[in-house]
């Protein structure tokens, strides 16, 4: 912890430079940049957002821990700032007035990442917490936080004045003398980035297990790595916990057993009750699946429909699926790039490859790119498999989605096959089998009878029905002309910039993609416009936080410089943080130019073998200019709408309970250099 953090990376009056958290993050963002420990200060402060977006990170307490993985940092940071009037970082019992900023490279290794989990730890303590608070200098502050200097005289549980804990006990043993052996709690914690949420929620669990006297032992699933709870000790267990938000490693383990399934968050805020609920289960005798892997338990939160829970199953097996279709497809373009349209007919690279011939250099590419790219529908069936049924349901997932691309099933087989593995799977987990015959289930008997069963369904039932329909499709593609064509392209548009790489863009894209394993001029069209598409929200905002920045804050104007490079590159989440704080007007401009930028796309016959790469890919563009024009257009359109929107709200009478924008360019509310300022209506 001592490389970590120093006096110059804590700032004990936050609150006079910042007021809200993205500034808070940029306060301290820029200390981390002056010492050279971050090399690109936006691009830093949009891997930050990015992980406050998929979950806030403030905590009861006043506590406020931005943290995230990030390529721009150079080696594990940590800043500490002290907000007196508290700083809004979303946690249910109001604003932080101690900041974290925990700053980790994107390869950290182990031993760094346990410093920093040891530090989550340490934010339950609340004599840690509350030494921060009545800290006068910076230097006390970092040498509390590095373990330097001792927050109290230690820990006093019984009152008997000599600082330590239950005499003779250990922390969760039950009161001596008791004849009942304790109850045995086993728990395991997890949070996307693993760095923070997951050793805090940890810490939380056994700080209240203590209070309880129950024996609680926690498995932490984090970036460090972790151990797996020792067997014996899951099998003593009474109930068990799971307080997590990316899915439980090996869950099947802790099969049989009363459980409490909930989100990471909640292991911080209420680890009592969670251990009241389980204690309740438990002596109601209710346990899980006999086998541990029913698999609606597995695909998502319990209070999920089924609608959610097909969806997650199929974004599990888009994303899994993404970077083999850009490494392949990227690999594909350039094949053609460098050698021509006729480069799919050359001979193996294996047997004839010339060292000064382009062309052998550009028939690698497209083999490799080829070989990438032909695993697209087995992945996206297995992890769609994966994702309903956890590691049994990738065998047969896998081989059913091979099974698909056999048969020319393509892109809709790769779904109907992960969607049979996981459901035969699921099924035969559900048989109550002998206890002797456990041992072999998942690595012989699942994969053994769910591969059979899926082959024998592809290739035989449904198989052939869904090759019609994809074959049915690819036609209706070729043949799009017209308006037809135009119509499709504003849908696309539509999709695209929804929801900004959520879950409708993502079927959006999927479907663009899909066309690209039996690639016609239709498909690559199709190709060609989601991607100008996805292309415009970000560019977007870009320019109108250029054109017109006093509708923005200062926060905005920062992340539009980063928008102009995510727009270009084709990721559409670069609007997100302006769709986050205004999505009535963001959304329904993004929605428009998206529309206009896929109906010209289509109009215009742009083609695109190259399924991601933005600008970067526009040599591999048929009709490249015309290309650019849709995008341009679509960019032009929604920077139109977006100011608009943003200056009648500015404008509107005062009547309406909106402020007039006041002379010199600043929004009511903000001073010109973007600090918020009171307003008296």
């Amino acid at each position: 912890m001592t490389e970590m953090i120093t006096a110059d990376l804590v700032d004990l009056e936050l609150d006079l430079s910042a007021g809200t958290k993205e500034a808070a993050a940029r306060a301290l963002a820029e200390r981390m940049v002056a010492l050279g420990r971050v090399s690109d200060l936006d691009g830093f402060l949009a891997d930050v957002a990015a992980r406050e977006a998929q979950m806030p990170t403030g905590l009861d307490g006043g506590i406020g821990i931005p943290h995230c993985r990030s390529a721009h940092v150079t080696e594990p940071t940590l800043a500490f700032g002290r907000a007196a009037r508290g700083i809004d970082f979303g946690a249910p019992d109001g604003p932080a007035d101690l900041i974290f900023l925990i700053a980790a490279p994107a390869g950290a290794d182990d031993a760094h990442l346990t410093i920093l989990s040891s530090l989550a730890r340490q934010l339950m303590d609340a004599e840690f917490t509350g030494a921060l608070r009545s800290t006068s200098t910076a230097q006390e502050a970092a040498a509390l936080i590095r373990g330097e200097a001792s927050p109290g005289a230690g820990r006093d549980e019984d009152g008997d004045g000599d600082g330590t804990e239950l005499d003779g006990e250990e922390p969760y043993a039950e009161e001596p003398g008791a004849d009942a052996p304790p109850f045995r709690i086993v728990a395991v914690t997890s949070c996307p980035t693993g760095i923070a949420h997951t050793y805090m929620a940890a810490e939380s669990l056994e700080n209240a297990a203590r209070e309880a006297g129950v024996e609680l032992t926690v498995e932490t699933q984090g970036s460090a790595g972790f151990t797996r709870l020792d067997p014996a000790v899951v099998a003593a267990a009474d109930a068990v916990i799971f307080a997590h938000d990316v899915p439980v490693r090996d869950k099947p383990r802790f099969a049989g057993k009363p459980t409490v399934d909930v989100g990471v968050k909640a292991g911080i805020n209420r680890p009592a009750e969670l251990i009241a609920e389980v204690r309740e289960k438990a002596a109601r005798g209710e346990t899980t699946a006999p086998t541990g892997t029913a698999p609606v338990d597995h695909a998502g939160d319990a209070e999920d429909g089924y609608g959610t829970k097909l969806r997650k199953w199929l974004m599990s097996g888009v994303s899994y699926m993404v970077p083999f279709v850009a490494a392949g497809g990227l690999l594909i373009a350039l094949g053609f790039a460098i050698g021509g349209w006729k480069i799919d007919k050359a001979p193996s690279v294996a047997e004839h490859f010339i060292w000064t011939d382009h062309t052998s250099w550009a028939a690698l590419l497209f083999q490799i790119g080829g070989l990438a790219f032909a695993f697209l529908v087995p992945v996206l069936a297995g992890y769609i498999a994966y994702g309903m049924a956890d590691r049994p349901g990738l065998v047969p997932g896998f081989v059913g989605g091979s099974v698909a691309v056999t048969i020319d099933a393509g892109f809709l087989g790769g779904l109907a096959a992960g969607l049979l593995a996981g459901a035969v799977v699921m099924g035969i987990q559900r048989v109550r089998i002998p206890a002797v015959l456990r041992g072999i289930m998942p690595v012989v008997v699942i994969p053994l009878i769910s591969s059979a069963v899926v082959g024998f369904l592809m290739f035989l039932v449904v198989g052939k029905p869904i090759a019609s329909l994809q074959s049915a499709l690819t036609d209706w593609l070729e043949g799009l002309t017209g308006a037809n064509a135009i119509i499709l392209g504003v849908i696309l548009g539509l999709m695209m910039c929804f929801d900004l790489g959520g879950p409708l863009n993502k079927v959006a894209y999927a479907f663009a993609v899909g066309g690209l394993t039996h690639p016609t001029d239709g498909s690559l069209k199709v190709m060609a416009a989601a991607m100008a598409a996805g292309m415009v929200p970000p560019l977007a905002m870009a320019l109108a936080t250029t054109v017109r920045g006093r509708l923005f804050t200062k926060t905005e104007r920062e992340n539009g410089k980063a928008a102009w490079f995510l727009g270009a590159s084709f990721i559409t989440e670069g609007a997100i943080p302006f769709a986050a704080a205004d999505p009535l007007r963001v959304i329904p401009a993004s929605m428009a130019g998206g529309a206009v930028t896929g109906a010209l796309s289509m109009a215009f016959g742009c083609t695109l073998r190259a399924p991601h790469g933005g600008v970067f890919v526009v040599p591999l563009i048929g009709q490249p200019l015309l290309y650019l024009v849709a995008v341009a257009a679509g960019v032009g359109v929604s920077t139109a709408v977006v100011v608009l929107l943003k200056g009648a709200r500015k404008t509107a009478p005062s009547g309406e309970g909106v402020g007039v924008e006041p002379k010199g360019g600043a929004p009511l509310g903000e001073a010109p250099d973007g600090k918020r300022e009171s307003v008296t209506a």
